[in-house]
């Protein structure tokens, strides 16, 4: 079977979906998620979108990205490169398809001077954080024997909101929070001014964006479907917590200001307000193991776990 490596072409469209979904059977997209999360971002390019062409149909892809637009001051990230998804259809497996693929999209991140690539945590289209390692994983079998390794292991979380109940122990947190100054409240336009530099300077552009993506709802048209929670002493913001319908966080809390109660109030009073609203479950993507266990208290439990890969091209392997 003779198998062409070549870049996406518009006309591929229907074939890929078949094959993204046939191959990535946990994280399936439509036409519009494909068109609006893949096309259209700033940072993709055809050559970037490999395709493995067998008898006339696709049998395999992965798609590759370095940034050509900057993210905020993050910048360009010239060393860096990204892998967001990738599949080769079951039936034409163990037969060399995906080693083709990989080796030619990281001969291409090499020749770009990408000295790192991951999978996948590219910001701000990623579809998963890495590699979900129950789901894949022959494909987490595969990236290690060509070389790559794991940097991370993120998981991804869930609460049942039905019938949930804000536990009572929040009030006496409340309570001695006030005591020190502290207060949880809901954000207000004069909050942005001090909001978005403590979001960037505390927890980096990544956070930043996806607090202007919905802040720019929740001054906007569409509010209902958001909570937006603040963290304040005084005039200082010291945290925050977010929330879109069912999409839980991210929330966090300056590091001088930890081990006081002010991110379980934040987590807790965000799960109150989205029960509130009939929102029947809480899920996020990923987090780390020490944070988990704060979800874990509050109900939340693991349904997805990832590994964060990472190769750099012209090491051995791939």
């Amino acid at each position: 079977m003779k198998v062409v490596i070549r870049a996406y072409r518009g006309a591929d469209e229907a074939a890929l979906l078949r094959l993204w979904n046939g191959s990535l059977t946990h994280d399936p997209i439509d036409a519009a998620t494909l068109r609006t999360r893949v096309l259209l971002d700033p940072n993709f390019r055809p050559d970037g979108l490999l395709v493995a062409e067998a008898e006339g149909a696709l049998v395999g892809f992965v798609l590759g990205l370095t940034r050509q637009t900057p993210l905020f001051l993050q910048g360009l990230e010239p060393e860096r490169g990204w892998i967001t998804a990738f599949g080769v259809r079951p039936d034409r497996r163990r037969a060399g398809i995906g080693r083709q693929l990989f080796a030619a999209r990281l001969a291409d991140f090499a020749a770009a001077g990408r000295r790192q690539v991951e999978i996948a945590p590219y910001t701000p289209n990623y579809f998963i954080p890495g590699v979900d390692v129950d789901a894949y994983a022959p494909a987490v079998h595969f990236l290690e024997t060509s070389g790559w390794r794991t940097i991370a292991t993120p998981i991804s979380m869930r609460a049942e909101l039905t019938g949930w109940q804000l536990p009572t122990e929040v009030i006496a947190i409340e309570q001695k929070m006030a005591a020190a100054g502290l207060a949880v409240r809901p954000v207000m336009a004069a909050d942005l001014p001090a909001l978005m530099p403590f979001i960037a300077e505390t927890f980096g552009w990544d956070w930043y964006r996806f607090a202007q993506e919905h802040l720019l709802t929740l001054f906007g048209p569409g509010a209902d479907d958001i909570c937006f929670l603040v963290a304040v002493q005084g005039e200082r913001i010291v945290g925050y917590c977010q929330q879109r319908r069912e999409r839980f966080g991210p929330f966090g809390v300056d590091p001088a200001m930890r081990g006081q109660g002010i991110g379980r109030v934040l987590l807790l009073r965000c799960l109150a307000e989205m029960r509130a609203k009939g929102f029947h479950c809480a899920w996020f993507l990923w987090t780390g193991q020490n944070a988990a266990r704060l979800y874990e208290r509050v109900g939340f439990r693991t349904v997805r776990r990832f590994a964060v890969m990472q190769h750099r091209p012209g090491e051995s392997g791939g």
